[in-house]
C-alpha cells in the first residue's frame, strides 16, 4: 500500500507529510470545486470552492487586504488532500486536526510565502464562521442563536457547475498573486 495520493494533475503527494513543492493550485481548485459543503448533507450542491471564493471576496470587501483574501481563498485547501470532516466530528479527532494544520502550513508556505499572523488567522476564522451561519440557514434550514453577521458582498447558493467554480478559483488566485 502506498503512502501517497495521486492528485488531479498526477502528483504523488503524501498527505501526512506534505511537501510544499508538490502542491499545485490546479489540484486545489479542481478538488474544492467538486467537494460539497456540509459533508453533502445539504439541500443542494454547494462546493467548498464556492465557499472559499465567497470568503476571499468578503475579505477584500472588508478591506483586509490581498494576503488575508488569499488566505481566505486557501483556508479550506487542506480538504483538497485530506477531505472534509464536519466540525463536530473534527473536534474529536486530535490527530486529524494536527495533520490538517501541517497541510495548511504547507499550503500557506507555498502559496502565501509564510504562515498567517494571529490577527490574520482571526480574520479568516471570523469570515469563515460568518459564512457558516448562512450555510447552516440556507443549506440546512438550521437557524443559529447568534445574531446574523453582516456580509459585505452579494452571494447566493445557486448551483454553479464545478468547471466554472474551478476557473473562478484559479482566476481569483492569479489576481491575488499579482497584486502587491
Amino acid at each position: 500500500m502506498s503512502d501517497y495520493i495521486t492528485t488531479y494533475t498526477g502528483v504523488h503527494l503524501c498527505p501526512t507529510a506534505p511537501d510544499p513543492q508538490l502542491l499545485r493550485i490546479e489540484d486545489v481548485a479542481h478538488a474544492l470545486s467538486l467537494l460539497c459543503r456540509g459533508n453533502g448533507h445539504v439541500k443542494t450542491f454547494f462546493s467548498v470552492g464556492q465557499h472559499c471564493l465567497f470568503c476571499a471576496k468578503e475579505a477584500l470587501a472588508r478591506g483586509y487586504g490581498r494576503e488575508v483574501a488569499l488566505a481566505c481563498l486557501l483556508h479550506d485547501a487542506s480538504e483538497a488532500y485530506l477531505s472534509d470532516v464536519p466540525r463536530p466530528f473534527k473536534n474529536s479527532l486530535p490527530q486529524y486536526r494536527l495533520l490538517e494544520g501541517k497541510m495548511l502550513d504547507a499550503i500557506y508556505t507555498k502559496f502565501l510565502g509564510r504562515l498567517l499572523t494571529r490577527e490574520e488567522a482571526a480574520q479568516v476564522k471570523e469570515i469563515d464562521d460568518d459564512f457558516l451561519y448562512y450555510d447552516l440557514l440556507h443549506l440546512l434550514n438550521e437557524p443559529s442563536s447568534r445574531p446574523a453577521p453582516k456580509i459585505c458582498i452579494s452571494f447566493s447558493y445557486d448551483v454553479v457547475p464545478f468547471g466554472e467554480v474551478e476557473q473562478s478559483y484559479l482566476s481569483l488566485f492569479a489576481q491575488l498573486q499579482k497584486e502587491e
